[in-house]
């Protein structure tokens, strides 16, 4: 009895903590839980699987890797438009439901999978069309072998743009709406796919580059899919009949775009300047595109949680904004910051002991694991520091409505900062890839203070969304 006792007081402890720092008008602590639980599995699985991948991948050699980090700081270029074009559509949903007007639902589901279809088929005609020249103008200084496994990489990474549009946007509706259990779903559904198809067309198969492009299609075909079928049969008010997914509903376009394109925008230009970094990179040769691959995929595992309460804080801020209600989401930004610098630090402390043995799963060459572990520790540490303000506060502020802003200041840090920085530090001054993530981390602390003084304000939570 006494030990029923000391649990009962530890749960209401826990109870009245959660509800001060967490619920609110809008949504409770409970609510919040159900709407991360999901998030975080989701998340954990997309890093994993990529982790998994680059492993297997690393097996066909360093010419590979180096190809598929080129071609991939490519795809996240073009990949971010969709995404951001979708959490244009994820805001709009969530004010929607947060202010009670559930008949335009439907309308804003419709208008942001049309939107990202529209964006990403244009794309990918236009990708496949001119790959060898974007190719050559990027990277025209990599090695033959490198180039020519980019080329069959690039080409069919474009041909599953679509299929992945359709997907994220249909993620980017279920996480407006807090229902994280379905793009859950279709997150497991995809990767799991892609991961399987893998290991059979690379492992078994040995079929390098071509197995990873033949995975890549069927597993975004098959969870595009997927996805259209949970839009017709979900069994509630938000349910669309198929004729109703793809509609040109001007007003609601228009909307979406509005909300998504100074993203989509900022996305192009802060992912075009990594892009120009990477050139900076594969200039210093094929060891120095491997390292600098290997680190990346190694510090994503980092930032799992981190993540996923960046995802979970669009929702719950567009939704407090849609009620009206700025206490809980001023409530939400402060705490979910918190949350997200604990959980990077929880998150090293489980991985960094292991981190050279997870470094070892890349087969790198042994003149390069040095750097790699020296530039995970200090990215780690720079994470904690620097990451959620640097991108949780800017979630948050897109969530209600202030893109333009957020997006003005995210364009200028790279380009003014870390690009120019970059260059120095990597370059000029010779630090090699160190310097080029020193300067990436640098450009994380001067926009999160821009953003920090942002929130500080109440001009961020004054714009007209809805009608």
């Amino acid at each position: 009895m006494k030990g029923s006792g000391k649990f009962n007081s530890a749960s209401g402890y826990a109870d009245r903590f959660l509800t001060r720092h967490f619920s609110g008008g809008t949504m409770d602590y409970r609510q919040m839980a159900a709407l991360i639980v999901p998030l975080l599995i989701d998340q954990s699985f997309i890093v994993f699987s990529s982790l998994f991948n680059t492993t297997m991948i690393s097996s066909s050699g360093m010419d590979a890797v180096s190809a598929v980090n080129m071609v991939d700081s490519i795809n996240v270029f073009l990949l971010n438009i969709f995404i951001a074009v979708a959490t244009g559509g994820t805001v709009i949903i969530a004010q929607y439901k947060g202010s009670g007007n559930h008949k335009f639902v439907p309308r804003a589901i419709s208008g942001s999978v049309t939107s990202v279809v529209l964006i990403s088929t244009a794309i990918a005609v236009s990708v496949i069309a001119f790959s060898p020249a974007i190719l050559n103008w990027l990277f025209g200084n990599a090695e033959q072998t490198v180039l020519s496994n980019a080329r069959i990489y690039l080409v069919g990474s474009a041909l599953s743009y679509v299929f992945f549009g359709i997907m994220e946007a249909v993620s980017a509706t279920f996480r407006g709406l807090g229902a994280t259990r379905s793009s859950l779903v279709l997150t497991v559904t995809m990767y799991s796919l892609y991961v399987s198809l893998n290991y059979i067309l690379i492992r078994v198969f040995s079929l390098g580059i071509i197995g990873m492009v033949i995975s890549l299609v069927v597993s975004r075909l098959i969870a595009s899919i997927l996805s259209i079928f949970f839009l017709v049969r979900r069994k509630n008010e938000y349910r669309l009949k198929l004729s109703e997914i793809i509609r040109f509903d001007f007003p609601m376009l228009r909307r979406a775009f509005s909300l998504g394109f100074p993203f989509a925008t900022e996305q192009m230009f802060f992912n075009g300047g990594k892009i120009l970094t990477q050139t900076f990179i594969v200039g210093m040769g094929t060891l120095a595109i491997g390292t600098n691959a290997i680190t990346a995929s190694v510090t994503s595992l980092f930032m799992i949680p981190a993540n996923t309460f960046s995802l979970s804080v669009i929702t719950v801020v567009g939704q407090c904004i849609g009620n009206k209600d700025i206490r809980q989401a001023r409530k939400a930004i402060r705490s979910f910051s918190v949350l997200t610098s604990l959980s990077i630090l929880l998150m090293a402390m489980f991985v960094l002991p292991f981190l050279r043995n997870i470094v070892m799963l890349y087969h790198p060459a042994e003149e390069i694991i040095g750097t790699i572990l020296l530039i995970s520790f200090v990215n780690t540490a720079a994470q904690f520091l620097l990451w959620p303000a640097s991108f949780l506060l800017p979630a948050a502020l897109r969530a209600a409505g202030d893109a333009r802003f957020t997006s003005v200041v995210s364009m200028l840090s790279m380009w003014l900062f870390r690009v120019v920085f970059g260059y120095v530090a990597g370059v000029i001054l010779g630090w090699g890839v160190m310097g080029v993530w020193i300067a990436m981390q640098a450009e994380w602390g001067v926009r999160g203070i821009v953003f920090f003084l942002r929130v500080r304000g109440d001009r961020w939570y004054k714009h007209k969304v809805l009608e």
